[in-house]
């Protein structure tokens, strides 16, 4: 009996610390970005964990305000440390769902600017923004377009409406109104030229197959960094724009 005791412990001891060698192995080996207890670094390509890394700062309508303090702090946190200037915007009730709290404002640094700028949002969509800059708009240009881009020209962030400005009740409030929301109409690329939703989304636009190539690949990589990328293929409410947001569900259309 006491032999059988002593092996299962024996047992036991070697299978902890098999895991604890396997544990070591995978936190030093394994990519940064698919580990989801190694911190959000926007250097890194989007990984397994990303996703769930940036929804650690997303914030509900119920969080006491020293946690909206708290997870804004640390979400600016990370996009200063990725060299992202930001400031912290104020808060804002407009009644109803039109509530924005733990908003930011991009001002600068490592970042495609916005046209227009100074747009606020939620800290998390600013995250997926860089993500989407940095891992998947850039890197497109580049390699489609032959020429990196010089700003991201849109429609807005905040708008105190419900989906497709409905004024029906049962229709639920857009992300837009929570600051939740971006919509990309066209990029100006450094060369000059601009690609649009509008005129390039089919590739039959002047500037030839290659610019609908590249608003394909921009979308199918935003579907990995946001939860939420609607296209002029979803509906004619987005004919002319990119709809990007993080709202809990997600499609990709």
């Amino acid at each position: 009996m006491k032999r059988d005791f002593a092996d299962f412990w024996n047992l036991l001891w070697e299978a902890a610390l098999g895991v604890c060698a396997a544990f070591a192995l995978l936190n030093a080996f394994a990519p940064h970005q698919d580990l989801p207890w190694k911190p959000l670094d926007l250097s890194h390509p989007i990984g397994q964990a990303t996703a769930a890394k940036v929804a650690d700062f997303e914030l509900s309508r119920a969080s006491a305000a020293e946690d909206v303090t708290a997870t804004t702090d640390a979400c600016m946190q990370v996009l200063r440390e990725a060299g992202v200037t930001v400031e912290r915007a104020e808060d804002r009730d407009d009644g109803g769902f039109c509530i924005v709290r733990g908003a930011v404002r991009i001002t600068g640094g490592a970042v495609t600017p916005l046209s227009p700028g100074g747009l606020v949002m939620q800290c998390p969509l600013a995250v997926r923004y860089v993500l989407w800059d940095r891992q998947v708009l850039q890197p497109a240009a580049e390699e489609i377009l032959g020429s990196r881009v010089a700003r991201v020209e849109n429609y807005g962030s905040y708008a105190c409406r419900r989906i497709y400005n409905s004024d029906k009740p049962q229709d639920r409030p857009s992300e837009h109104a929570r600051a939740n929301a971006l919509d990309i109409a066209a990029v100006r690329l450094e060369d000059g030229r601009t690609v649009s939703l509008t005129e390039d989304w089919t590739g039959e636009g002047r500037n030839g197959r290659e610019a609908g190539d590249f608003l394909h690949r921009i979308r199918d990589g935003a579907c990995r960094v946001f939860s939420t990328v609607l296209t002029p293929d979803y509906n004619e409410a987005h004919r002319d724009h990119l709809h990007l947001d993080g709202a809990p569900r997600g499609l990709c259309a």
